[in-house]
């Protein structure tokens, strides 16, 4: 049967460059030309007169942009603030924590490098310990799943942190539940939401957790360094400012000390965090929801193409459930950054290869600006590239 696919949006929307074949929309995202318009606008308004921007404008036009953005996200205005990446935002609650030695953080084999670093580095110097609870290939259920992640808590729990839409294995993992017997406990849970909000629908009334932090201008196409990180009210008190200012210790408090401390940092350029409305307003004037199914349904295909290529089995079952525009699919040996180089220079196809317990991995993003013949350039290069012993036949 015929697949035909149509990208929702012309990829002229966006500022990409059109020689390449970009199918890692996942790293840092790409951001349409509305919306990019938009940012330099702010840029301009703060440059005009910065004093008046950043020294009598700043809390009216911050508080603005957390509205628009706690409406989206299903959460209170007073209960997010901007941070410039979804790892900023979570250093921001791991280094606030008062562990104790032999206090237990409990995670995951799947979440992403430098967030395993921050744990690691917190560990080192609290002497808490943390715990890589093994999730194994392929997911099945989510009732599996969560029964298998919660089997590593232990008296000493005192966190649970796990991806929402993980890094290196793309799967979207049923965060909720976690946060809601997390919170039966008493243990705190801290959910990596960086490539949620646009990619999949965020409302966190529902997932319930403690605190959670998601990037912006990947998949929700805000300019590069807007992300937020959300506190819920009770937990508030355990935050501290990673970069102490005039918000500490504030001489015009407002009513949230978590927004005085976290929202001014010191002198920035907050003209990203500003356009997040308008990055909102591009996705519902382009019915969102439709666009991501039927980049889901690129992504499926791709699932499905690689797979038969390979011959190896896929990491999930098909489901929205489990992956919707990004989704890894596992290689055959091969040396992985040779496989990325000859794909960029050869084919001009940007795509990640990762190594990921000692497999390697090619994950690949569908983005509204992504065609069938982005998708099937890629299934050629693997044809070409893939040692032909380790391929069930010529890709057709």
């Amino acid at each position: 049967m015929t697949f035909s696919y149509q990208a929702p949006l012309p990829k002229e929307l966006f500022l990409l460059d059109p020689e390449i074949v970009f199918l890692n929309h996942g790293s840092f995202g790409a951001t349409p030309r509305p919306v990019f318009e938009n940012y330099q606008w702010w840029q301009r308004e703060l440059e005009r007169q910065p004093v008046e921007f950043l020294g009598r404008r700043f809390n009216d036009l911050m508080r603005e942009a957390r509205a628009a953005l706690g409406a989206y996200i299903h959460a209170n205005a007073n209960d997010v603030v901007y941070v410039p990446n979804a790892t900023t935002g979570l250093n921001i609650v791991a280094r606030s924590l008062r562990l104790n030695p032999g206090d237990e953080i409990l995670t995951t084999d799947h979440e992403y490098g430098a967030l395993d670093r921050t744990w690691r580095f917190v560990c080192r110097k609290t002497g808490a310990v943390n715990k890589q609870q093994p999730i194994p290939l392929p997911v099945t259920t989510a009732d599996d799943f969560v029964e298998r992640f919660w089997s590593g808590v232990t008296a000493h729990t005192r966190v649970v942190f796990l991806s929402h839409i993980t890094s290196p294995t793309a799967l979207v993992f049923p965060v909720e539940e976690i946060c809601r017997r997390a919170r039966a406990a008493g243990i705190i849970s801290i959910i990596d939401g960086a490539h949620v909000v646009g990619q999949i629908p965020l409302d966190l009334e529902e997932i319930g957790a403690d605190f959670y932090s998601s990037n912006l201008h990947k998949w929700m196409g805000c300019p590069k360094g807007s992300a937020f990180l959300y506190a819920r009210p009770e937990m508030q008190s355990l935050i501290e400012p990673l970069v102490v200012s005039w918000g500490y210790e504030s001489e015009k408090p407002s009513a949230s000390r978590f927004i005085d401390e976290q929202e001014w940092t010191g002198t920035r350029d907050i003209a990203a965090y500003l356009t997040t409305p308008a990055a909102i307003r591009f996705c519902v004037e382009h019915h969102w929801d439709d666009v991501r199914a039927k980049c889901h349904s690129l992504a499926q295909y791709a699932r499905e193409q690689i797979g038969a290529l390979t011959n190896l089995p896929p990491l999930s079952p098909d489901s929205t459930d489990w992956y919707m525009q990004m989704v890894t699919l596992p290689l055959p040996p091969c040396d992985a950054a040779k496989l990325k180089t000859r794909l960029y220079d050869e084919f001009r196809i940007e795509a990640p290869i990762i190594v990921w317990q000692d497999q390697p991995f090619i994950r690949v993003s569908i983005q509204a600006y992504n065609s069938l013949t982005d998708v099937e350039k890629l299934f050629g290069a693997l044809d070409r590239i893939l040692p032909e012993s380790d391929k069930v036949s010529s890709f057709r």
